[in-house]
């Protein structure tokens, strides 16, 4: 699959940061009880490969990725624990080549136009708008996706409020949001609670 379909596959991509290995695989079960399927972890957390090991191998209907991707090394380790795609929060050139020696297809970060430009030129025609709401919101989103009509993006960084504007405008894809699964509810491992917000933001429309 390549980057459009996976992220293509649900309105919203679960950020998930694990501080705890127990919590990845009744995570996991749980956002996809709630019909979201695909879901990034974050590697801020020193469990996160692990993470993405232990939710690959018990959940395979799972479509999990490893995001905050900053270092060349940090695709070797992804693509070792089995991760299906890579979000990183922005694009240097050393990024851009460790994107394409990667296992897995991958979403660059962006803020500004010039970095558009600088990824399209990289060969990325879909995008994440980092951090969204400091970059401008859905008003940013308009201007870029007018002044690049060729290029697709994904929000995130505080879009949970603004999802469903953001998901109207024919240039986005997906949003991503780790609203889904909070660390409160990671930590107290409500997991029927976690289930039911999959289930709200899985009923988001696009466009």
């Amino acid at each position: 699959m390549n980057i459009r379909e996976i992220l293509g596959a649900v309105p919203v991509i679960p950020v998930l940061t694990f501080n705890d290995l127990n919590q990845a695989v009744p995570a996991a079960r749980a956002l996809v009880a709630g019909g979201l399927h695909t879901f990034e972890v974050n590697l801020r957390s020193r469990v996160a490969i692990g993470c993405i090991e232990a939710i690959r191998g018990a959940v395979p209907v799972a479509i999990v990725g490893a995001g905050n991707l900053t270092r060349p090394a940090d695709f070797a380790a992804a693509g070792r624990a089995g991760a299906l795609f890579g979000a990183s929060p922005g694009l240097t050139p050393e990024i851009a080549a460790a994107a394409r020696g990667a296992r897995f297809p991958v979403l660059p970060g962006i803020m500004t136009p010039s970095e558009v430009i600088s990824a399209r030129h990289a060969g990325f025609d879909l995008v994440k708008l980092y951090p969204a709401l400091q970059a401008g919101g859905v008003n940013t989103l308009r201007a870029l996706a007018a002044a690049f009509p060729d290029m697709s993006f994904c929000p995130d960084g505080d879009v949970q409020s603004a999802a469903s504007e953001y998901l109207a405008l024919p240039s986005v894809i997906c949003v991503f949001g780790s609203w889904i699964a909070p660390d409160t509810l990671l930590q107290s491992g409500s997991w029927s609670a976690i289930e039911a917000l999959a289930r709200e933001a899985a009923s988001l429309h696009r466009g």
